[in-house]
């Protein structure tokens, strides 16, 4: 994994990868489709892509990432600032042929009536065109008026072109054309019809993460011959041609190491598997920035951890694995053992429940590791969903008290049974459900455990005090 040297930053302009936002009028209109699709099939004509996604997300980042062949980085405007996106953004795009970013929800939706974190802004903000992914279903002559309205809404956001999806046949598709072309001045691009095999199978979460996907290579297959039949690539390539580049203060990085290989490094910990799933890349080569050398491992298959000198325990689902996961019993009581004896964890979501004592499931009730005093339940609709505000208000390992965090939740998971204290609780929910009656953050020892996932470019200081803790609890034993 690559990690990035800071340059002296500079008001520059650099020069535009072409590139495109692919987005739509709500969720659920093919945008990851679209996206995965229009990046499988340029791939194949030997175009390097650069791929992003817009808001909290990991599950279509995965796909994005494995049509792309390389990762995919989060352009995230509530919890990134603005010079840290463009930093991002033209940093890896650099050598590279094309860029898609798939937007999140609907074009212009955001979390208050601003639009500042909306895909629309993030648009203009890198300077690239959208292309709009129109759900057709049950509609013909309305849909002009519908994207006429979105061109007139906001000027400044070049809309490049549409996509229709679900088009009942050739007349249908006919139809919405004309009027959307007529009426709007706007291309369509391609139409998909309604797909008789659905290749990319849902949870409740949204689409099937790639590594519980046994045949996720032949679905970005299948993905790939259907934007090349149904999709006018060459005219998405011209369109993307048009992007243009926002000046900023920022710091264009490289790929050049910003640390030295020593044997003095840290070693930090990732479990990391189809239980344990949901990291974003920059959070793991913000460890390695920072110092750090990661092993991972796999709480479903290996019996002992590795020698680490901290551990990092993402998000994912630890209930469909939760049999797998209580099996395991020489990982938990190790892992158990450690935590007792002070080795620094940090958990988010998954890797939290994974730590409390038990998951009831309505198949059954299943033992974890024991670390954390608490009992977990869930539900058929989310817990906790959506942009989380926290306020560090109790001591703990990894964060100064004071401390505003911007971060974000999606769980159907609940505490169900908490036999811990007040003060085990750091965190103060501003915005979110968060553990427990508006508290989160449970920390015991030099453990800490919350609902709420962050990304390292908007909570810069965390990469580094994971690795501090890291060499505190090395030096700590190798003392006589």
């Amino acid at each position: 994994m690559c990690t990035l040297l800071n340059q002296a930053p500079t008001n520059q302009r650099p020069i535009p990868t072409p590139g495109i936002v692919v987005a739509a009028l709500r969720g659920g209109s093919g945008k990851t489709i679209f996206s995965v699709g229009i990046i499988a099939a340029l791939r194949s004509l030997g175009r390097s892509i650069a791929p992003f996604k817009k808001g909290p997300d990991y599950i279509d980042a995965g796909w994005l990432a494995l049509s792309a062949g390389r990762p995919c980085y989060n352009l995230d405007t509530f919890l990134i600032d603005r010079d840290t996106i463009l930093e991002s953004y033209h940093t890896h795009t650099q050598n590279t042929d094309f860029a898609v970013i798939e937007g999140n929800r609907g074009l212009y939706d955001c979390i208050n009536t601003d639009g500042e974190t909306s895909t629309a802004q993030l648009a203009k903000l890198l300077g690239l065109p959208v292309i709009l992914c129109i759900d057709a279903t049950k509609t013909t002559r309305t849909m002009a008026a519908v994207v006429g309205g979105v061109v007139a809404f906001d000027p400044g956001v070049r809309i490049g072109g549409v996509v229709l999806n679900r088009v009942a046949g050739k007349r249908h598709q006919n139809i919405l054309t004309r009027s959307i072309e007529e009426y709007t001045g706007i291309p369509v691009l391609g139409a998909v019809p309604k797909l008789k095999e659905q290749r990319f199978p849902e949870r409740h979460m949204g689409l099937v993460p790639t590594p519980e996907h046994s045949w996720a290579n032949p679905a970005i297959d299948a993905i790939r011959l259907v934007a090349e039949k149904h999709l006018d690539l060459k005219r998405i390539q011209r369109i993307a041609a048009t992007a243009t580049s926002a000046e900023f203060e920022g710091i264009l990085k490289t790929d050049a190491p910003e640390i030295t290989l020593n044997s003095d490094r840290p070693t930090i910990g990732i479990l990391r598997d189809a239980a344990f799933q949901f990291y974003y890349p920059e959070n793991l080569e913000a460890l390695e920035a920072a110092g750090a050398r990661l092993v991972f491992a796999s709480p479903l298959t290996d019996r002992h951890l590795p020698p680490v000198d901290s551990l990092y325990i993402g998000g994912g689902f630890p209930e469909t694995h939760a049999r797998e996961l209580e099996a395991n019993t020489a990982f938990k009581n190790e892992l158990k053992t450690l935590a007792q004896n002070g080795l620094p964890v940090y958990a988010e979501c998954g890797g939290l429940m994974y730590l409390g004592e038990r998951l009831i499931l309505s198949e059954g009730t299943f033992e974890m590791a024991a670390v954390l005093p608490a009992v977990f339940g869930f539900s058929r609709r989310p817990q906790g969903h959506g942009y989380t505000i926290i306020r560090v208000e109790k001591e703990n390992p990894f964060y100064a008290t004071g401390t505003t965090l911007l971060g974000h939740e999606f769980h159907y998971s609940s505490v169900k049974e908490w036999k811990g204290k007040d003060e085990n609780l750091a965190f103060s929910m501003e915005r979110g459900a968060g553990f427990l009656k508006g508290k989160d953050g449970v920390c015991i020892n030099n453990v800490l455990a919350t609902y709420t996932h962050i990304h390292a470019l908007g909570t810069p200081a965390w990469a580094k005090t994971m690795v501090k803790r890291a060499l505190i609890y090395k030096a700590s034993q190798t003392k006589p």
